[in-house]
């Protein structure tokens, strides 16, 4: 399965109303007859826009016999444990705590205060010494896009 022919499909469907937010994150192949599709949104993705996304791939998909008779196609959300992979993510995911891990820097985490075109930033609570007394201190870090290998949204309880 090509997917790129996937991808417009999707282009198509993302262009009704409902689904104008809406954007492709990974297409992958599971073995000979398994798709699965991750899409997300700028707001949120419901298992109604995923089912209706799933029903527009697999008309097409079974009147071209592109995968054949038996297939699974399997659309949804990345999911918390996947790593954010579009600044729009990131946009999404302001006010989250993350764990962002960087070119020859250890992991950070903190929580997501901004995304720039060029960069986010990341509030941390940090104990630093003043004096003989360890004192608890807000810092803000910029990261650069650029840095970043990979982005996970922290689940907290």
């Amino acid at each position: 399965m090509e997917h790129n022919k996937i991808a417009r499909l999707l282009e198509e469907k993302f262009k009704e109303p409902e689904f104008s937010d809406c954007f492709l994150v990974e297409v992958k192949n599971s073995g000979a007859n398994k798709l699965e599709i991750f899409v997300d949104s700028d707001s949120s993705i419901t298992f109604d826009k995923c089912r209706s996304i799933s029903r527009h791939l697999e008309s097409i998909i079974d009147e071209e016999q592109w995968m054949g008779e038996k297939y699974i196609l399997d659309v949804s959300s990345p999911g918390i444990g996947r790593p954010l992979m579009f600044k729009r993510q990131y946009k999404k995911n302001i006010g989250r705590k993350i764990e962002v891990f960087q070119v020859e820097e250890k992991a950070m985490v903190g929580i997501l205060t901004e995304v720039t075109d060029e960069s986010i930033t990341l509030e941390q609570n940090v104990r630093v010494k003043e004096g003989k007394k360890k004192v608890k201190k807000t810092i803000q870090t910029v990261i650069p896009f650029e840095n970043i290998t990979k982005t996970k949204v922290k689940i907290t309880f």
